[in-house]
């Protein structure tokens, strides 16, 4: 794919930060042997996530190795046409265009924060920079990086070159995760980015950010893919299905979110929070006339939850006198994370997206008082649902990253839970 449709130029549609005003120099650039050549000023043009700032300043230094560093550390994307995204069994080609500075055909990727508005047909596949040097086309000779935006670039691309970017990728050991990455050129404030922030856990959890409503949300087969399982969702019916399910807290688990109410309920009655004997009393009269498995999994349930509630106090997550009324942040903040993989599955279109959002931000002000309320309601619910035994490598392993991913959110200065209010 030389060209794409109109307003598509060059494969890629136009960034969020520019278009053909910010063309290619490279010719002209005075870069030394090896070095990746700037193709465009980023002077004036704040990058949109860490993902860019840390490109320009690899730019600034001068040396390609620091450029493809960064770049094996990232997800890069590829356009697609949705036609040729979904026949089956088959990849696309990647795209190439020639540069009409340096006269050389080029490859076009984009680093995350450049990627342009949701369009209906066209989609983004993620590549690595190691499979980008398996099937490098045999007569390009550069990667053009956010082509046609003022954060661009262009890293050689010669067989010589493709060795150093497999070492790269091989020494980056893939994109990175758990961190907290915010796209500037996003919602900051204001209901919509509310309702974003409650799917940040999973956005950090897998390295992306929080507040993105666009084009992808990993890469539109992945999209499909995860929509598919575990979530059943094939279509726009399954989506709506699925939503409202999510909505009303249904998939969070009957047997466990009982076994919290029963707390709270008694808590209103005495004023207090209960003593372990009357909560565990008050979940047998409320398990009472349920089968035997629904008895065992209730008790189950109060050990887990009785736990974590400790190690988060010991760890100093949950106030000494704190406790968990309900796990419904579970629910809500993976139909955030739903709506934004179906948007990228094209599966919804983004005026519908952001309205299932704006609703999901007010289910949730309705069942939590705050943002660290809400987080550990979704950190305990990922705790009490896992498959992993109490005291094995598995369980403490997710105990960890929960925990961090609560702290994450409920310190750094860029989070959206300490820069957004909660009502």
């Amino acid at each position: 794919m030389t060209t794409g449709m109109t307003g598509m130029p060059a494969g890629v549609p136009p960034g969020r930060e520019g278009g053909a005003a910010a063309r290619s120099t490279a010719a002209g650039s005075t870069a030394a042997p090896g070095a990746a050549a700037p193709t465009g000023g980023a002077q004036g043009h704040p990058a949109p996530t860490e993902v860019e700032r840390e490109l320009a300043a690899a730019l600034a230094g001068g040396g390609q190795d620091a450029v493809l560093d960064v770049l094996a550390r990232t997800r890069l994307y590829v356009l697609v046409p949705r036609l040729h995204a979904d026949v089956p069994d088959w990849t696309a080609p990647l795209p190439t265009f020639r540069d009409a500075a340096s006269r050389r055909i080029c490859v076009p990727v984009l680093t995350p924060g450049l990627l342009p508005p949701w369009h209906p047909e066209w989609v983004f596949r993620a590549v690595d920079l190691g499979e980008l040097a398996r099937i490098w086309p045999y007569d390009a000779r550069r990667l053009a990086v956010n082509h046609g935006t003022p954060l661009a670039a262009q890293v050689d691309a010669g067989p010589r070159r493709l060795k150093a970017w497999r070492s790269a990728d091989a020494r980056s050991g893939a994109a990175r995760e758990g961190r907290l990455l915010t796209d500037a050129t996003g919602p900051l404030h204001g209901p919509l980015a509310h309702g974003l922030a409650l799917g940040a856990h999973l956005a950090v959890h897998n390295g992306l950010a929080w507040n993105r409503l666009g084009a992808v949300y990993q890469d539109y087969a992945t999209d499909r893919a995860r929509l598919r399982s575990p979530w059943g969702i094939q279509h726009r019916a399954d989506l709506r299905r699925r939503l409202d399910s999510l909505m009303k807290c249904r998939l969070v688990g009957r047997v466990q979110e009982t076994v919290l109410r029963s707390r709270h309920t008694l808590a209103l009655r005495l004023g207090r929070t209960p003593t372990p004997a009357e909560w565990t009393e008050a979940v047998d009269r409320a398990f009472a006339a349920r089968d035997a498995e629904d008895r065992t999994e209730a008790h189950g349930a109060l050990h887990r939850v009785t736990r974590y509630e400790e190690r988060f106090r010991a760890d100093g997550a949950l106030a000494p006198d704190g406790r968990i009324d309900t796990l419904a942040a579970f629910d809500l903040g993976r139909a955030v994370n739903v709506v934004r993989l179906a948007l990228g599955a094209r599966l919804t279109e983004p005026h519908e997206a952001e309205q299932d959002v704006l609703r999901l931000g007010e289910l949730a002000r309705q069942a939590y008082p705050s943002w660290a309320a809400f987080s550990l309601g979704y950190a305990l619910a990922r705790l009490v649902h896992g498959d992993d035994a109490d005291g094995t490598p598995g369980e403490e392993l997710r105990y960890q990253q929960s925990l961090a991913q609560h702290r994450i959110l409920a310190q750094a200065p860029t989070s959206p839970y300490r820069n957004i209010p909660w009502s």
